[in-house]
């Protein structure tokens, strides 16, 4: 009996371990066309607008595939579902080796997309499959910790590898490695089926036929900008035109943003619970994000002042825990898992309005190489913050009437 329950708790350690793994993989696939951007633009000769779309586009494929997958995992398991995804998540950087048309490399970029939703969802079914209630919190915090970990390796590293061994090597590289994590997926993660065949039609109705829930996401999603705009793709550009800085320190900045949001979990939910309110916990975060980016627009702030004001963005990035819950506090505890698959995918899907938007205002105002346009790019985040923060004050002065489904 000992035995056995030993040799059980090092699986759930070492299933959890993988689907963490994976989780940080597909953070730094995300961030790979901030680091080689203009190694990109080069070799399908495409402009500012049109790579701007192509990062985008990964949010698409992981926001329309949110519901699918987690509908899946619960029905036949991590152990296919997550291999699987990690494998489309390979073939998706095929296109960037191996082919010069560009119609191929946004049909991959779609790919990683889909790939990388088993990811988050997959840490959150194995962390349920593997470990009580009680543990769930702390070990997704530590997953999410090691998934930022990996988006912080997709900056400055990564980018010296670039240099040196050239950037179609890097993704050769990554693809090995995604192999083998599918590989290592397939074989350690056991086949654990759900028995729960019930119809959800009604609950996804309910879900988006509940106007604050709705509204809670929207707002939510446009104050994901300093994250999925600038940190994930346009934020080392921003630093190299407008800055001057050279490449190893604008690629390294960027990822501080990951490096606050590793701690901004723990210190915004302590703070909410302190305060009694996570609506005006959010309010807070989003204002200081506002503040941040505007004061680094305005003016030119040195490396330091950059670095701090980037960890406590990074802080603030971790308001999307606390509207993710307060969405599922909305609607009945039956929904509530539906009801924060629903909210992810929603705030995923601003990650292509984010790319788009500032890819086309920068291909308006001059180019990627022009200071000006890449300032004028950039003021879309700040704007949309201030947009998706008032929404939660509107929140905030709601939250005592009662929900309205």
């Amino acid at each position: 009996m000992n035995t056995s329950s030993k040799k059980s708790h090092i699986v759930a350690w070492t299933v959890w371990m993988i689907a963490s793994i994976f989780y940080a993989y597909q953070y730094i696939l995300r961030v790979l066309p901030n680091i080689m951007l203009d190694d990109i633009m080069k070799q399908f000769d495409i402009g500012a607008a049109t790579f701007g779309q192509f990062s985008g586009l990964y949010y698409i494929g992981y926001a329309l595939m949110h519901l699918p997958i987690g509908i899946m995992l619960d029905r036949y398991g991590p152990k296919k579902v997550m291999a699987g995804s990690i494998l489309l998540t390979v073939l998706g950087l095929m296109p960037l080796i191996f082919s010069n048309f560009w119609v191929y490399p946004i049909v991959g970029r779609v790919l990683i997309g889909i790939g990388s939703s088993a990811a988050i969802l997959g840490v959150f079914k194995v962390i349920r499959m593997t470990f009580s209630e009680k543990r769930f919190p702390r070990m997704l915090s530590i997953s999410v910790m090691i998934g930022l970990i990996g988006a912080i390796y997709g900056g400055g590293p990564v980018d010296y590898m670039r240099e040196v061994l050239g950037y179609q090597t890097v993704i050769r590289i990554f693809a090995f490695a995604g192999l083998a994590l599918a590989v290592a997926t397939y074989l350690i993660v056991p086949n654990i089926n759900t028995a729960d065949q019930r119809p959800i039609l009604s609950d996804v109705k309910e879900v988006f036929s509940n106007k604050r829930v709705i509204l809670s996401c929207l707002c939510a999603g446009l104050m994901v900008g300093p994250l999925e705009g600038f940190a994930d793709v346009w934020g080392t550009a921003f630093l190299k035109q407008s800055y001057h800085f050279e490449g190893s320190v604008a690629a390294s900045l960027p990822s501080l943003i990951f490096v606050g949001m590793c701690f901004g979990s723990p210190v915004l939910n302590w703070i909410a619970e302190k305060v009694g309110n996570y609506l005006a916990t959010v309010v807070g975060a989003g204002a200081i994000m506002a503040a941040c980016f505007i004061l680094m627009l305005i003016t030119k702030l040195n490396p330091t002042a950059l670095s701090i004001s980037f960890v406590l963005v990074g802080i603030c990035c971790a308001y999307q825990i606390l509207a993710i819950y307060k969405a599922s506090t909305f609607v009945r505890p039956q929904v509530a898992g539906l009801t924060t698959a629903v909210a992810n995918m929603i705030i995923m899907t601003f990650g292509y309005c984010f790319h788009t938007v500032i890819g086309s205002v920068i291909k308006v105002m001059g180019g990627p190489m022009s200071s000006s346009a890449m300032t004028c790019g950039m003021i879309v985040i700040p704007i949309a913050l201030c947009i998706g923060t008032l929404g939660f004050v509107a929140l905030t002065i709601q939250e005592k009437q009662p929900a309205r489904a």
